[in-house]
């Protein structure tokens, strides 16, 4: 058998078709993987932790973080953590959007930099979308750049963490076709953020993913409601 990579990587992975592909390319990148996965009163928390079981198993990554962050549904503003702020399905809106929840990104990321300091880690991997994504503020270049930092900062001297962001600059269909290159199992993710069973094939995050499997020209393997 051969023996374990040295350097670590901690790979934020929602169970969403982007971390998953971000988690393979780590896994390319040689690192050993723990998969970081957190439940924050989504809509469809239920759905996505399943999924981020299933790709654990299949990336074969034994040492995994679940973690619970209930304060925002007491926070809400958003229509994934507010039950009574409808998610929109009128294709996306200008600006940021009513799904965006607020510094989610940032909160993820100072939590898995506890984690990789902790596991002595020097990478962290994010499948943040800056061009095809749905207008969020904290899935910028400069975000990532400047929360790198912070982190750096406020750590140990001994600590030295990357965050990487292999998709920053993807297109969803660049998206889909690199998933299908490295033979992801696209099968096992989730990103619509109404539904559990079937994807509603309408909410703003089914449709990105939709447009870019049709401009793949490759078909979803995931379930959708008849529209």
């Amino acid at each position: 058998m051969s023996s374990k990579s040295n350097k670590k990587a901690i790979c934020i992975l929602s169970g969403g078709m982007d971390s998953t592909l971000a988690s393979y390319i780590a896994k390319n990148d040689g690192y050993e993987i723990i998969a970081v996965h957190f439940n924050y009163g989504q809509r469809t928390e239920k759905r996505e932790l399943e999924a981020f079981r299933n790709i654990c198993d299949d990336l074969e990554i034994s040492e995994k973080y679940e973690i619970d962050i209930p304060f925002f549904t007491q926070i809400g503003a958003s229509a994934l953590t507010d039950k009574d702020i409808d998610v929109p399905t009128n294709g996306v809106e200008a600006g940021v959007p009513i799904t965006y929840v607020p510094f989610r990104n940032g909160i993820f990321l100072s939590i898995t930099a506890a984690i990789a300091e902790k596991e002595e880690a020097q990478a962290m991997y994010i499948g943040v979308v800056q061009e095809d994504s749905s207008g969020y503020p904290d899935c910028t270049d400069e975000f990532i750049a400047d929360i790198t930092k912070a982190i750096n900062q406020g750590t140990k001297e001994t600590t030295n963490i990357e965050i990487k962001t292999p998709l920053v600059h993807l297109s969803k269909a660049q998206i889909v076709s690199k998933a299908l290159e490295l033979n992801v199992p696209l099968e096992h993710t989730w990103s619509c953020y109404k539904e559990e069973d079937e994807a509603c094939g309408v909410c703003d995050s089914c449709r990105l993913r939709l447009n870019g499997f049709n401009l793949a020209n490759a078909k979803d393997p995931i379930p959708y409601k008849a529209l």
